[in-house]
């Protein structure tokens, strides 16, 4: 094989300790072995540095490449590299063997390297990240905190739509003080809930005792520390994402995708569309697009890649609420394919379309234009159609007579 990099590295990282290999010319090697704090790193930059490596590549193993990546990106290239795709012949494993197969496969180009966003897109990724797991957790506690009223036999969320609105947050406070009547609560609703004061009486008369709350005081202490610190999370990510703002305002005229998750998935993806080069490579890397597996001239399973878990998340959350949108070609394009596919896979294909889109949006600095729900129906012949539904009506016994309609002029 022709060597493609002169000079290459191959990194085996781990929690405490790296083991680099550098393959100099006659066939030589040289190994070292370093410490991952940033003293170590600095000698593991000088070294490589020093060996005039021009290309060092390192497997993505868990958080532990992250430190060694930054220490080296701005003093050579540096290549991410996918587990899956560089695995070794079976037999003796050690440290050095797989460093110096790393550096193998880098100098000959038998790899690609994985996307790593710049590092203002890294900063607003962590970001979003731990916001989007405080969301998830408030949710969590949320559920929590009906599970206990269950328990204490009150029924407020049979009633109320948000336990958690103005009304509700009276009512669990009333609770907590040690007021238990009925009346009493009930009458702690606000606006529309005061129509339903009869069924909150009943709700509200259950068994709640000390310690239910112990409990709920203890949920309702935590959800309001959740939401304070969603809000200071919110505020940062304005002030970081501020360069990309423009971006984040043609995402979000997508039907059904919020402002945070149009934060989220600019995150996830970044906002230079030349990394991936085509919309088809971004679906093929977030996995949102059939697979190929074809033996002995037979296409077996196209089920999908595992793609990135938090872009996932955020496109799940886009697909899910642009579904529920009226008279749009997304919720058409469900619609049209969850009778034969299923709710998943017609879901995974809004997804996908949601992607291609957002590529071709950041790639030509344009915001969506929905091609409407009557796409599919405008796509193919009328007439042609409108044959075939005849013979449908015709092959149940119906006679039918229709008249074309009348020409625009």
């Amino acid at each position: 094989m022709e060597r493609i990099v002169e000079r290459a590295a191959g990194l085996d990282v781990h929690k405490d300790v790296i083991v680099a290999e550098v393959h100099l010319a006659g066939g030589r090697a040289d190994q070292g072995r370093f410490l991952t704090t940033t003293p170590g790193l600095v000698v593991l930059r000088d070294w490589l540095l020093a060996r005039g490596v021009t290309r060092v590549g390192m497997e993505s193993t868990g958080v532990y490449w992250k430190a060694p990546y930054y220490m080296l990106e701005d003093a050579m290239q540096v290549w991410l590299l996918n587990a899956r795709h560089m695995r070794n012949i079976p037999g003796r494993k050690t440290d050095v063997a797989d460093a110096s197969w790393i550096c193998q496969l880098i100098e000959f180009g038998l790899v690609r390297p994985s996307f790593v966003p710049p590092a203002p897109i890294r900063e607003l990724r962590n970001l979003t990240r731990y916001r989007k797991a405080q969301i998830e957790e408030r949710t969590r506690e949320a559920q929590r905190l009906d599970k206990i009223l269950q328990d204490a036999g009150v029924k407020l969320s049979s009633v109320a739509s948000d336990i958690l609105g103005v009304s509700g947050r009276a009512m669990l406070a009333g609770l907590v003080s040690g007021t238990t009547d009925a009346e009493v609560l009930a009458d702690l609703a606000l606006g529309q809930m005061r129509h339903k004061i009869p069924a909150l009486r009943a709700a509200l008369t259950s068994r709640f005792s000390t310690h239910h709350a112990v409990i709920v005081s203890a949920i309702l202490a935590k959800l309001e520390f959740l939401d304070e610190l969603i809000a200071g999370l919110t505020t940062e990510i304005e002030v970081v994402i501020g360069p990309f703002s423009h971006q984040v305002e043609l995402l979000d005229t997508i039907p059904g995708v919020s402002l945070r998750t149009a934060q989220g998935l600019l995150a996830e993806i970044g906002a230079d569309m030349a990394v991936f080069n085509t919309a088809s490579r971004l679906a093929s890397w977030a996995g949102v697009c059939p697979g190929h597996h074809e033996s002995a001239g037979r296409a077996r399973s196209g089920k999908t890649r595992k793609g990135p878990k938090w872009l996932g998340i955020y496109l799940h959350d886009a697909a899910m609420a642009t579904i529920r949108t009226k008279n749009t070609y997304l919720g058409a394009q469900y619609n049209r394919l969850r009778p034969r596919l299923g709710h998943a896979k017609a879901l995974v294909a809004v997804e996908h379309s949601i992607l291609v889109a957002i590529f071709h949006m950041l790639d030509r600095d344009q915001p969506y234009h929905d091609l409407g729900a009557d796409y599919f129906a405008r796509r193919n012949d009328p007439a042609r159609r409108a044959r075939r539904l005849i013979s449908q009506l015709e092959t149940l016994g119906y006679s039918v007579h229709a008249e074309p309609p009348p020409t625009a002029a």
